[in-house]
């Protein structure tokens, strides 16, 4: 068994293997998997699997291999403002990573069964909110997790522009699932074995495209023993920015828009960036194949013994411009980013609780 690419060492080297293997293509998508660390949703004592591209279960939490994510996040061609509906939310990895590119302006939406799971999502929302610096906070359409059935969403909610099931859908439930879109909305969702993704081109109009062979465990249907009636999901009501959210973000995008000129100013006076270094990797031509692992497979490309050489030539390392030198490994790690927007908004001669208030207070 194993995955669609080789094991990272940590996030970023994860996330260097799915782009060399062509799971992340666009730039979008790569910053969105680089802002959050996927074993910040490991219980501690998995941690050290964290950043295999193999599927995780643990009860009731479950993750997803990470070239499934990424397949998963590319099909859904996210744009920033559209609303989301992730159908077995789970751990909330997903819809996290969806929040970064949907913006202040976006829906995120989870539905998950389990109680204990919603829990565990929202502790993982708050630590990954209060913990990380890497992105505009802000700007991170921030997502609400309701517990229940999917397939008990109430008839009366609203539609979404892209939506993504978590779990095996049956054929009788395919309909269902394409009305919870608006036109020119996005459907991903493993079906009949096969990761698909569903556009919805008009009122009944639909265009259908297999991505990738999959195998899901099936949606749980409902259970109606208890009471013989329906529990019906009703999921959050589609908020309104106040009007000082909206002034808050002016006054962020003017200071943005203030920081890339001096960067670009600076950058015009001859300054250079420093070079960044990269790791060390196994560089193969690769074949396709299927992988399965606890109940789920999918396409994996593993390298060829036939386009093995059996030398030293496989291995390249990449050195950075004007580095010659070889590098120790705890150099090859690049900086951790730096939030230009939150050093500026310091800096600035403003009360400290303005200066708090624009960086982003979560506290309602």
């Amino acid at each position: 068994m194993g995955g669609a690419v080789s094991a990272g060492e940590d996030n970023d080297e994860l996330i260097d293997n799915l782009k060399e293997a062509q799971y992340i293509r666009t730039e979008l998508v790569e910053q969105a998997f680089r802002a959050i660390d996927r074993a910040d949703y490991y219980l501690e004592e998995f941690k050290d699997n964290a950043y295999k591209d193999l599927a995780w279960k643990h009860g009731n939490i479950h993750l997803s291999a990470p070239c499934i994510y990424s397949e998963v996040m590319e099909a859904l061609d996210l744009q920033p403002g559209l609303s989301f509906l992730n159908l077995g939310s789970g751990t909330g990895y997903l819809s996290s990573m969806v929040g970064l590119i949907l913006g202040p302006f976006g829906v995120n939406h989870g539905v998950e069964l389990h109680s204990d799971v919603i829990e565990y999502a929202k502790q993982k929302l708050d630590f990954f909110i209060k913990t990380s610096d890497s992105f505009d906070r802000f700007e991170f359409c921030e997502p609400s997790f309701v517990i229940g059935n999917c397939l008990e969403i109430s008839p009366d909610c609203t539609q979404y522009d892209r939506v993504y099931c978590g779990a095996g859908v049956q054929k009788e439930h395919e309909d269902y699932m394409k009305n919870l879109l608006k036109v020119g909305g996005i459907l991903v969702m493993p079906l009949e074995e096969k990761l698909t993704k569903i556009t919805r081109t008009g009122p009944s109009a639909w265009e259908t495209k297999k991505i990738l062979a999959v195998s899901f465990a099936p949606l749980i249907q409902p259970n109606h023993a208890d009471s013989g009636k329906s529990r019906l999901v009703h999921l959050p009501p589609v908020a309104v920015r106040s009007l000082q959210d909206l002034a808050r973000i002016a006054i962020r995008g003017t200071i943005k828009k203030i920081i890339h000129q001096e960067a670009m100013g600076k950058a015009g006076n001859g300054l250079k960036n420093p070079p960044r270094f990269k790791r060390r990797r196994v560089r193969r031509r690769r074949m396709e194949t299927i992988v399965f692992l606890d109940k789920e497979v999918f396409a994996s490309r593993i390298s060829s013994p036939s386009d093995d050489n059996n030398n030293s030539e496989d291995m390249e390392e990449e050195r950075p411009e004007e580095e010659e030198e070889e590098t120790k490994p705890s150099e090859l790690k690049p900086d951790p980013p730096v939030n230009f927007l939150r050093e500026k908004v310091l800096s600035l001669p403003l009360p400290d609780p303005l200066k708090y208030y624009l960086l982003y207070y979560r506290e309602k």
